[in-house]
């Protein structure tokens, strides 16, 4: 009979709860390093936040993107960005970085970049972004990220204890936290492609981490006198190979984007990339942690679950497996 796949030994039992104070003092060195990294040197934002100009052009033939690029990025106006629009293959969206200075800069550059274009192109929509609609746009992104971190935590709160909910909220602030502060180090583009990463990496990191604590409750009413440490850990090691499947096949799926999705998806997918790998060891490492130093509530009345017995749920007694 077919039992899905497994990708570890159903007797696999790797001691994650032993290993806990060493994966946590490296989380917390992330965070630390994260976090002076925002205070020294910040983000570098993109024309979403920080303004510039944006440029919407038809050309006759098929785009050259390519070419267009090289040509606008030897005008030493920064670092342009060319995406193609629609399906047609010759509408483009050109973005060109905010120049140091006053409007006359935005609009010398402007003109720098429709010589170098040269004839035969459409301009359809000319835009300068100004510092005030970045403000708009980072604002607007902040309260995003913050009301679907409130509401993850409702929900968990909801579903679970409060112990649970702490440790799932702690767990998806380490992995923004460490998303944002990544950008920083490596001073990365941080635009609205980046927020909407982040809100993904909310989603996949909360989602395995209600994964785990599902088991750890089920198991909690399973095993009642296996101390928490042990329960945890067996938990952990029911779901390893889930957790392998499914971070394993997301994992490639985001490479695939991040080595061929060109440089304008690169820094979504450089954030999903990075936050798949980050989630998935924060749903490990630290929201089981906290898990086990807030303690949870256990019922300590011996109820009749078929399969488990008195000895078999003793630290020593043999465990029987639970599919998964």
């Amino acid at each position: 009979m077919f039992r899905g796949i497994r990708f570890v030994p159903t007797d696999t039992k790797i001691d994650f709860i032993g290993k806990r104070v060493i994966a946590m003092a490296l989380s917390g060195l992330l965070i630390l390093v994260s976090l002076g990294s925002l205070a020294v040197q910040g983000l570098n934002f993109g024309i979403d936040f920080a303004g510039g100009i944006l440029v919407e052009v038809r050309t006759e033939q098929q785009a050259d993107l390519a070419g267009m690029r090289g040509t606008l990025n030897n005008l030493g106006l920064g670092e342009v960005s060319i995406t193609r629009l629609g399906d047609s293959g010759r509408d483009v969206m050109i973005r060109v970085p905010k120049q140091p200075g006053e409007e006359e800069a935005q609009m010398a550059a402007l003109n720098a970049v429709k010589d170098a274009l040269g004839e035969g192109v459409e301009y359809r929509r000319t835009e300068l972004v100004g510092p005030k609609v970045g403000d708009e746009l980072m604002t607007d992104g902040a309260m995003a990220v913050g009301i679907a971190l409130l509401v993850i935590a409702a929900y968990i709160w909801f579903r679970f204890e409060w112990q649970f909910a702490m440790g799932a909220l702690v767990a998806l602030m380490h992995d923004i936290i460490a998303t944002i502060g990544i950008f920083s180090i490596l001073q990365l583009d941080f635009d609205l492609t980046t927020v909407a990463a982040l809100l993904t990496i909310a989603g996949y990191s909360i989602n395995d981490t209600v994964v785990n604590y599902d088991r750890v409750r089920e198991n909690l009413r399973k095993y009642k006198l296996l101390p928490l440490p042990d329960l945890i850990n067996k938990s952990l090691n029911q779901v390893l190979s889930r957790t392998i499947l499914t971070s394993g096949t997301t994992l490639l799926a985001v490479l695939a984007i991040l080595i061929f999705g060109g440089p304008v998806l690169r820094g979504f997918a450089f954030a999903l990339t990075w936050g798949i790998v980050i989630g998935t060891w924060s749903s490990i490492y630290v929201g089981m942690p906290i898990l086990l130093y807030t303690g949870v509530r256990r019922d300590t009345e011996e109820e009749d679950i078929p399969g488990v017995n008195a000895e078999q749920a003793q630290p020593g007694g043999e465990q029987p497996e639970s599919k998964g």
